[in-house]
């Protein structure tokens, strides 16, 4: 029977890792035993130079979830990749984790259906840096942020207009943090 399984592996190199173990499995004939290999990553939304990106980023680095059929073979294919320092669990012996804990880990289909996938935004400004507008009525105004809206994807900033502060709201890629 498959159990889920975190695996160590050096940080940065959880694909490599992830490719491997299959193509070993592949190569030695046990793709029953080894049923996935996973690198959980959620999507996140930043704002750089005035531009959504969206990316994967790794949320356990250094991680590796597998479904596996333990058996010796599996135990040294996984434990002999090279970039794998082990297993989760006591004394090196590997530790199968729950299948609500993968689905949860993974936000799986599942899941997915639950709660919304995961999306984060990130800026490179905070509550009370200089900014400049990109664009928009306001564009090429500097001003300072007051407030930061992640559920809205939106920025309060206090724009100098004939020498009063008046507050603006604008989107997070409109604005662009003053080096």
């Amino acid at each position: 029977m498959s159990r889920w399984y975190i695996i160590h592996a050096y940080s940065g190199f959880e694909n490599k890792v992830r490719d491997s173990i299959m193509a070993e499995a592949t190569r030695m004939g046990l793709q029953q035993a080894v049923e996935e290999v996973e690198v959980p990553t959620e999507k996140v939304t930043e704002v750089r130079r005035g531009k959504k990106v969206t990316s994967d980023r790794k949320f356990f680095p250094g991680y590796v979830l597998a479904k596996l059929a333990m058996n010796d073979d599996v135990y040294h294919l996984v434990k002999n990749t090279p970039k794998v320092t082990g297993f989760l669990g006591s004394s090196g012996k590997p530790q199968p984790i729950s299948d609500a804990e993968a689905a949860r880990i993974l936000n799986t289909k599942d899941e997915a259906a639950k709660a919304e996938p995961k999306q984060r935004i990130s800026v490179d400004y905070e509550i009370g840096d200089n900014v400049k507008v990109l664009d928009g009525p306001f564009a090429s105004f500097n001003g300072l942020v007051e407030e930061l809206d992640f559920e809205k994807g939106r920025v309060k900033v206090a724009v100098s207009i004939f020498g009063r502060a008046t507050p603006v709201e604008l989107e997070f890629e409109q604005v662009e943090r003053v080096k």
